[in-house]
C-alpha cells in the first residue's frame, strides 16, 4: 500500500517546492509504518544475535574452547613507518564493530527527537520517565546485592540498566503481531531513551585517563564530518556510494581519536549520527516519503551491516563463557554479581518502569498512551529487562574482558535476559490473542483514503 502524502510539484530547473505540511493523521500513520518496518528488521537481527550467542556458548564449552579464547585474545597490528597500533579481536568487536550499532542507535535517537515521538514533550514524557525508572531501580538492586562483595563488584552497577533494542523488538514482533500500535511505539521510544541513558553512563562513568589532545582532535574531526554531511546532504542522498568514500574515512579518524582519548570509542558512533540531517531539503517534515532524509537513508543502508554483521560478531566474541559444567553454572549464578544482575533485569526493570510510569501519570493531564492498559505496560516492562548487547559491553568495561568477574556477570546477563524474555512472552501472547480481533478493525479503511479509520477516529476524538 502506497503511503499517502500531499502532492508535490517541482520544476526540473528550480529547487524542490516545499511540501504541504503533513496532517496529524498522516504523520501518525507514517510513523506507525516506520515502526513496523523497524520491527521487521529487528526480528531478523534478533535471530542472528541469538544464533551467534548460542554458537559462542557451544564453542566456549567444547573442545574448541581454547582456540576460541585464543582467537579473542589475538591482536591485530597496524604499522605505518614509526607508527604502530594494535588491538585484540575481542576489543575490536566491542570498540569498533559495536560503534556501528551505536551509530544506528544515534540515528534513531535523532529522528525521534526531531521528527518522532520525542518531538512532542507531552507524548514523550511517559516513556522517557519510564526509561529513567528502568535505569535507577536495577542499579539500586544490583548495588544492594553486591554492597558487601567489594569495591570491584560495585563497578558493575550499570550492567542491568540497559535494554537490548534488537532482542526486545524481535520478541515483540514475534509474540505481539496483533498488539496495538501504541505498545510498539511506547517500547521503541523507551528503548531509544534507554540507549541514550546507557551511552551517557558509558561516557561519564566508564571513561578513565582522558587524553585531552586526542579528545579535542576527535571533536575537530566530528565538526568536519558534520559540516560535510550537512553541506552536501543532497549529494550523499543521490549517490549512495559517496558516503563510503567521503564520510567513512572521516568517521574512522574520529573513532580512532575517540578510542585513544580514553572515552569509549562507541560514543563516537552516536556523536557522528547526531550530525546527520533528518529532513531532506524540500522533503516532508518527518524525514520519510519520496524525498527521504539522509538519516533515514543511512538507516536503510547500514542497518543490515549492523544487525547482520557487527552485533552478531560482537555477541559471538563477547557471550562465550566457559561455565565449567552444572557445578560451575550454579557457582556462578549464586554469586552476588550474577544475582544482582538477574534480579535487576527481571525485577528491577519491571518495578522501575511501572513505578516511574505510575508516578508520572499522577500529574494532571498525563496518562498512558491511548489504547494501552496497565497489564500491557507490565509486559513491556518485563521485555525491557532483556539487557543483552549493551549489558555485555558494560560488563567488559567494569571488570575487563575475559576475567572471572566478567564471566560471572555474563552468566547473569544471559539468564536474566532469558527469564525476562520468557515472562514477557507468556504475558504478551495472552494479550495478543485478546487484541487480535481489535487489530482487524484497525485495518478497516471505509472511506478509501489509504489511511485506516482508526487514525481518522483519533482526530475525531480530539
Amino acid at each position: 500500500m502506497t503511503e499517502p502524502r500531499p502532492t508535490v510539484t517541482s520544476s526540473p530547473s528550480s529547487a524542490p517546492t516545499p511540501p504541504v505540511p503533513l496532517t496529524d493523521t498522516q504523520r501518525r500513520y507514517r510513523e506507525s509504518l516506520w515502526i513496523e518496518r523497524i520491527l521487521r528488521r529487528e526480528t531478523v537481527g534478533g535471530i542472528l544475535l541469538l544464533g551467534a550467542t548460542v554458537l559462542a556458548l557451544i564453542v566456549a564449552n567444547s573442545g574448541w574452547g581454547e582456540a576460541y579464547f585464543g582467537l579473542r585474545s589475538t591482536y591485530f597490528e597496524f604499522a605505518f613507518g614509526d607508527f604502530a597500533w594494535k588491538i585484540s579481536v575481542g576489543h575490536f568487536a566491542a570498540d569498533a564493530l559495536l560503534a556501528i550499532f551505536f551509530f544506528l542507535a544515534g540515528l534513531e535517537l535523532k529522528r525521534e527527537f526531531v521528527a518522532g515521538e520525542l518531538r512532542d514533550p507531552r507524548k514523550a514524557l511517559v516513556p522517557v520517565v519510564a526509561a529513567v525508572g528502568g535505569v535507577i531501580v536495577p542499579a539500586l538492586i544490583y548495588t544492594a546485592f553486591t554492597f558487601d562483595d567489594g569495591a570491584e563488584a560495585l563497578n558493575g552497577w550499570a550492567i542491568p540498566v540497559a535494554t537490548d533494542i534488537a532482542f526486545a523488538l524481535a520478541v515483540l514482533a514475534v509474540v505481539g503481531t496483533s498488539l496495538p500500535i501504541a505498545l510498539r511505539t511506547f517500547l521503541l521510544t523507551l528503548a531509544v531513551v534507554d540507549d541514550l541513558l546507557a551511552i551517557t553512563i558509558i561516557a561519564f562513568f566508564y571513561t578513565t585517563d582522558v587524553q585531552p589532545a586526542y579528545l579535542l582532535a576527535a571533536f575537530g574531526g566530528l565538526a568536519i564530518y558534520g559540516f560535510v554531511a550537512q553541506r552536501y546532504q543532497e549529494f550523499f542522498r543521490i549517490r549512495s556510494t559517496a558516503a563510503w568514500f567521503v564520510l567513512l574515512p572521516i568517521g574512522l579518524v574520529v573513532w580512532f581519536f575517540m578510542y585513544e582519548s580514553g572515552v569509549h570509542a562507541t560514543v563516537a558512533g552516536v556523536l557522528l549520527a547526531f550530525t546527520i540531517p533528518v529532513r531532506a531539503k524540500g522533503g516532508d517534515e518527518d524525514g520519510l516519503g519520496p524525498r527521504m532524509g539522509l538519516a533515514e537513508q543511512f538507516e536503510h543502508r547500514f542497518r543490515p551491516l549492523s544487525a547482520g554483521v557487527a552485533v552478531p560478531v560482537f555477541a559471538f566474541f563477547s557471550a562465550g563463557v566457559a561455565v565449567g559444567g552444572w557445578d560451575g553454572l550454579v557457582a556462578a549464578v549464586t554469586r552476588p554479581i550474577a544475582l544482582g544482575i538477574i534480579v535487576g533485569l527481571v525485577v528491577g526493570k519491571t518495578v522501575g518502569v511501572l513505578l516511574a510510569t505510575w508516578l508520572v501519570t499522577r500529574l494532571p493531564g498525563v496518562a498512558l498512551p491511548k489504547g494501552m492498559q496497565w497489564i500491557d505496560l507490565l509486559g513491556l516492562a518485563l521485555l525491557a529487562g532483556m539487557g543483552f548487547t549493551v549489558s555485555l559491553l558494560i560488563s567488559e568495561l567494569s571488570f575487563g574482558q575475559g576475567t572471572l568477574l566478567d564471566d560471572v556477570a555474563k552468566v547473569g546477563i544471559l539468564l536474566g535476559s532469558l527469564l525476562a524474555a520468557l515472562f514477557a512472552s507468556a504475558l504478551l501472547l495472552t494479550r495478543n490473542r485478546q487484541y487480535r480481533r481489535r487489530s482487524e478493525q484497525e485495518r478497516i479503511d471505509s472511506d478509501g483514503d489509504g489511511i485506516p479509520d482508526v487514525f481518522d477516529d483519533e482526530d475525531a476524538v480530539r
